[in-house]
């Protein structure tokens, strides 16, 4: 049985032009000129009600929504825990019903087209406290040649939100270090400038002189070198960011992603524009980037409700 985050009451009176107008004419399109199963009807009768409800509960009207909507719906479903694949089915019936409603000039665009399988239909990113950032950068022993480089590895990706596939290929000609900033190549062999502030540069530097001789033992020309040598990979540092959140008291199950969520999410809190942010994270679609925004206005939230005394 599929879970919905909220349940249907047959006796609700539904309002809006949603349940009003376009969802018995696409149900009837569906039975009498598509010829559905009584099965599947029930099925995208019920799907497309729980978005009417959350149309509702949004106060948009169906000529209003957009893509950005229509993404946001699937992250509250993926949050309540409904499957990946009742998802699917809600997607498909969603996007059948837009699909009809622009093909009988009912509505004039479909916020459903060219709408990917995102991996945004997750749960919302976690991002962490800047303190628990804090705890989690002064983690690696800066003593060491090993604790020198994986210091210098997590403020780098704090400070420039990188994939941790970018951050493991940054090659030392890619650096400009009084500029403070980085050429990256992203998803679709697209290159962009990344920013870096005096934190990151002075651990780079601090790893450049104390501690990259130690494993530049080849001659490789990329920044972050393993013990053996070898340009990082992705698997031991994953393995160390989990070694490090433990030892800073917030939990084994951090990923190298979790730091670009928090590189984006604290840009945000703190003033940057959205533009900006998608840019540095090298986002190709600006809605991608607006998933941070929710995480913003819900940890706002948060803060309010516990510190305002009349919250």
């Amino acid at each position: 049985m599929r879970k919905h985050p909220r349940s249907i009451d047959p006796e609700k009176k539904e309002s809006g032009a949603f349940f009003v107008t376009y969802l018995p004419i696409f149900l009837d399109y569906l039975a009498v000129e598509k010829g559905l199963a009584k099965n599947s009807l029930a099925s995208y009768r019920i799907d497309l009600r729980h978005f009417g409800h959350w149309l509702a509960d949004q106060k948009f009207e169906i000529d209003a929504v957009e893509r950005i909507n229509i993404v946001r719906y699937f992250q509250t479903l993926r949050g309540a825990g409904v499957s990946a694949r009742s998802v699917a089915r809600a997607l498909a019936a969603i996007r059948g019903m837009f699909r009809f409603l622009v093909a009988e000039r009912h509505l004039k665009k479909d916020p459903t087209e060219n709408l990917e399988n995102p991996k945004l239909w997750t749960t919302l990113p976690k991002a962490l406290l800047p303190s628990e950032v804090e705890a989690l950068l002064a983690a690696p022993d800066r003593t060491t040649p090993d604790g020198v480089r994986d210091a210098a590895m997590l403020e780098l990706l704090y400070a420039t939100g990188l994939r941790v596939s970018e951050l493991i290929r940054v090659r030392i000609d890619e650096l400009v270090m009084d500029a403070g900033f980085l050429r990256t190549m992203g998803k679709g062999s697209k290159e962009r400038i990344v920013p870096f502030g005096n934190k990151a540069r002075d651990a780079i530097l601090d790893y450049i002189d104390r501690g990259r001789a130690h494993f530049d033992k080849h001659g490789d020309a990329h920044l972050f070198l393993s013990n053996r040598g070898r340009p990082m990979t992705r698997q031991s540092f994953w393995m160390k960011i989990g070694k490090f959140a433990r030892q800073a008291g917030i939990g084994p199950h951090i990923s190298p992603h979790v730091l670009r969520h928090s590189f984006a999410t604290h840009l945000l809190e703190n003033g940057a524009d959205l533009r900006s942010v998608q840019m540095m994270l090298g986002h190709s679609d600006i809605s991608t980037t607006q998933i941070y925004t929710h995480v913003s206005r819900a940890r706002l939230q948060k803060l309010y409700d516990q510190f305002h005394p009349r919250a």
